[in-house]
C-alpha cells in the first residue's frame, strides 16, 4: 500500500489475522497487529510537543511547476502542496502500518470488509472557516476516480461508491472479494473543498490557489521559480495529539533549480537550509567547504526500517527489442555494480536483489508450499527458474571488464539470436542493437556513461539522452523511452498498487507506473493473490511468490540500496532526540532562535 497524500475513541480496530469477529467505531486502523497508539494517547513518541513555533525555512524543488492542482497526470505540480490539504487518516513515521483519524475522528468496518465508514470530526474546517462535510469527501473521491492520476483510478478499482449518510458521515462500498487494504486506502483519501472546486475544471491545469484544510496556505508564488507556505496559526487541527509538536516553521519556501548540480552550490552559499543527499560521491567528497569544517553546517546518516523496492535501468517492452527475455538477462550480466560501487559509490550502496528490498517480502531461497500452491497453477506462463532459487544478479570481480559476466552476456546474446559484425551486435535481420536511456539527472550520466561502455564490448550502441523536468514526465507518462533510470517503491503492506506497477491493464494506460510494459497473465493473478490476502501469512506467500515471478523476468538491470537518509543541514534547527523508526520526520523539527541568530552573526 502506498501513501497517496503528502500530509501527514473507542476500542483499536485491527485488520489482522481474521475476517471473523465484528468491529465497532475506532480511532486507528492497523494491517500489522494492534495500532502502536491506543485512543487516549497524548502525543507521538518521537516529537517535542513543546517545539517553538517561527521563522522561516527555503528548500529546493527541481525542475519547475504550472500546475497547482497535484491530483490530476497534467502539468508539473509545484513542491509542498501536501501541505495544504489534509486525508481522512494518517500514519506517523514510526507506526507506517497504522492510521489515526485525522479529518475522521472515527472509522467503522464491518466483519465481512464490504465497506468502511467515517464520522468527521466538528471541528475540521477549512481555512475559510466553513465546516468540512461527508459532502466534501464524496465529491472528492468521484473527481480523483474518475478524472485523477491513472495510478489512482486503480487503487479505487473495487471501491464501488460513495454514501453520504450526514453532514459529518460517509460511507464507502467494495465490492470483489474481501480486500484488507481499502479501509486504509479509503484513509487515505485527501479532501478537496466541493464549492470551491465545482467551480473550476478538476481535470484541468490551474495556477489559481485554493482553500485548503492543512497546517499550511499558499502565501505568493511564481510559475517556475518559487512558492512560499504560511503557516495557519488557527489551523483546526494543530492541537490533535497527531499533529502536536509537528509544522513548526512559520514560513516555508521552495525555490526552484532545474540542475541538481547547481543546487549543491546554492546550499554551499546559504541559499537554502536543509539537503538530502542522493549521491553517495557528492555526500563523500562534495561537502568539503568553509562553512561545513567551521561547523555551520551539520552531516547526518540517519539509519531507517523502510522497504527498500528496487530501482535500476528500466527495460520498455514495448519497443520490440526488448520482447526476449533472453536478451534482457544478457544485459544484466554489462553492469558491473561491484565497479560502480567502488569508484562511484564510495562502497556505500548494496545490491539490490528484491522488488520489494529489506521486508519480509523478498523472495528468499526455495519456494514455500505456500508459495508453490500459488505458483503451481500458472507454471506454463513463468519462466522455469521461478520454481528453484530465488534470483541473485550477476556479481562480478570489480575490475570492470569481467570477462566472465561479458563471455555470459555473450553466450545469451548467441542464444537470442544475435552476432557480431563489424563491431556491432545485429539481429537475424542484420538490424544493430542500439539503445537509447532517457535520463532526467545529469548526476546519473556517469553511472549511465560505464554502462555504456560495458555494453561497447559486446557490440551494443547506448546513447545518453537527458531532457528537462517536463519533457521527462511527458515521455514518462506517454512511456516514450528505449531505458530509464527508473524504479518502483514499496510499502510495508503491499497491496492495490502493484496494479498499477505490473497489471497487463496499466501496460498502455498513459501515466501509470508500469514503467516496463508488463503484459503476463499469471503476474496478473499473483498481483490480484496479493491484493486479496486474508492475513499477514498469505499476504507475505502472495509477494515472495510474485518477487520471482518479477526478478525471473528480467524486466530491469537491479540497482543499488541503502538503509539510511543522508542529510545535510545549515545549523539553525533543532529536532526530537529521538528519530522514528521509518525515517527522518522533518515536520517535527524547529528553528532554533538562539542557533538562527548565532548562523546569521557568523555569515556576516
Amino acid at each position: 500500500m502506498l501513501r497517496l497524500a503528502v500530509a501527514a475513541s473507542a476500542l483499536c480496530l485491527v485488520l489482522l489475522p481474521s475476517l471473523g469477529q465484528a468491529q465497532t467505531a475506532s480511532h486507528a486502523l492497523s494491517l500489522v497487529g494492534a495500532p502502536k497508539y491506543g485512543a487516549d494517547f497524548k502525543q507521538l513518541d518521537y516529537v517535542n510537543p513543546a517545539a517553538p513555533k517561527g521563522g522561516e525555512i527555503k528548500l529546493v524543488g527541481l525542475g519547475g511547476f504550472d500546475n497547482l492542482n497535484p491530483f490530476i497526470p497534467k502539468g508539473d505540480e509545484a513542491p509542498g502542496l501536501g501541505l495544504i490539504y489534509q486525508t481522512l487518516m494518517t500514519s506517523p513515521m514510526d507506526d507506517v502500518s497504522a492510521e489515526y483519524g485525522l479529518i475522521a475522528e472515527s472509522v467503522e468496518v464491518p466483519d465481512d470488509l464490504k465497506w468502511v465508514g467515517f464520522r468527521l470530526r466538528a471541528e475540521a474546517k477549512w481555512a475559510d472557516g466553513s465546516a468540512i462535510t461527508a459532502e466534501d469527501v464524496a465529491y472528492t473521491f468521484a473527481q480523483i476516480k474518475e478524472k485523477g492520476e491513472p495510478a489512482t483510478q486503480y487503487y479505487y478499482a473495487n471501491v464501488s461508491r460513495a454514501e453520504v449518510l450526514g453532514p459529518r458521515q460517509i460511507k464507502f462500498h467494495f465490492d470483489g472479494p474481501p480486500n484488507r487494504e481499502l479501509p486504509q486506502i479509503m484513509g487515505q483519501l485527501p479532501v478537496i473543498q466541493k464549492t470551491q472546486w465545482q467551480k473550476r475544471d478538476f481535470d484541468k491545469v490551474t495556477l489559481e490557489p485554493w482553500t485548503g484544510s492543512g497546517p499550511y496556505r499558499i502565501k505568493e508564488f511564481e510559475a517556475n521559480r518559487f512558492i512560499v507556505y504560511e503557516r495557519n496559526p488557527n489551523w483546526w487541527a494543530k492541537d490533535l495529539p497527531i499533529n502536536k509538536g509537528r509544522y513548526n516553521f512559520d514560513r516555508i519556501r521552495y525555490d526552484i533549480y532545474r540542475d541538481n548540480t547547481v543546487t549543491l552550490e546554492a546550499f554551499k552559499s546559504g541559499q537554502y537550509d536543509y539537503r538530502p543527499e542522493n549521491i553517495a560521491r557528492v555526500w563523500a567528497t562534495g561537502y568539503d567547504f568553509p562553512a561545513r569544517q567551521n561547523g555551520l553546517v551539520k552531516m547526518e546518516k540517519i539509519k531507517h526500517e523502510r522497504p527498500g523496492g528496487l530501482s535500476g535501468f528500466v527495460f520498455n517492452l514495448r519497443r520490440d527489442k526488448f520482447a526476449d527475455p533472453k536478451l534482457r538477462e544478457a544485459l544484466t550480466y554489462t553492469f558491473d555494480f561491484e565497479w560502480a560501487n567502488k569508484n562511484f559509490f564510495f562502497g556505500e550502496y548494496s545490491r539490490a536483489q528484491s522488488f520489494f528490498q529489506n521486508s519480509d517480502f523478498a523472495a528468499r531461497g526455495e519456494p514455500s508450499a505456500a508459495e508453490l500452491k500459488l505458483l503451481e497453477p500458472l507454471r506454463a506462463q513463468l519462466p522455469a527458474r521461478v520454481f528453484g532459487p530465488a534470483y541473485q544478479p550477476p556479481v562480478s570481480d570489480g575490475s570492470g571488464t569481467d570477462r566472465n559476466t561479458l563471455r555470459r552476456a555473450r553466450e545469451l546474446l548467441t542464444e537470442a539470436g544475435y552476432s557480431v559484425k563489424d563491431g556491432k551486435l545485429v539481429d537475424k535481420a542484420g538490424k544493430p542493437l542500439e539503445i537509447e536511456m532517457l535520463l532526467v539527472d545529469p548526476a546519473f550520466e556517469r553511472i549511465a556513461a560505464a554502462w555504456g561502455k560495458s555494453l561497447e564490448r559486446v557490440g551494443i550502441k547506448l546513447t545518453l539522452r537527458v531532457v528537462d523536468s517536463s519533457q521527462y514526465t511527458n515521455r514518462l507518462r506517454a512511456f516514450d523511452f528505449d531505458v530509464i533510470s527508473g524504479g518502483w517503491g514499496q510499502s510495508d503492506s503491499p497491496g492495490n498498487e502493484q496494479r498499477s506497477f505490473w497489471s497487463t491493464a496499466a501496460a498502455d494506460n498513459p501515466s501509470n507506473r508500469n514503467y516496463a510494459g508488463i503484459k503476463n497473465p499469471a503476474i496478473d493473478k499473483l498481483v490480484d493473490a496479493v491484493i486479496y490476502a486474508k492475513d499477514r501469512d498469505e499476504l507475505i506467500a502472495a509477494t515472495r511468490a510474485l518477487d520471482r515471478a518479477l526478478t525471473w523476468g528480467f524486466y530491469l538491470v537491479h540497482g543499488w540500496t541503502f538503509g539510511y537518509d543522508r542529510i545535510a543541514y545549515w545549523d539553525k534547527f533543532g529536532h526530537p532526540e529521538k528519530t522514528p523508526k521509518y525515517g527522518n520526520d522533518f515536520m517535527a523539527w524547529w528553528v532554533d532562535a538562539a542557533k538562527e541568530t548565532k548562523l546569521r552573526e557568523a555569515r556576516r
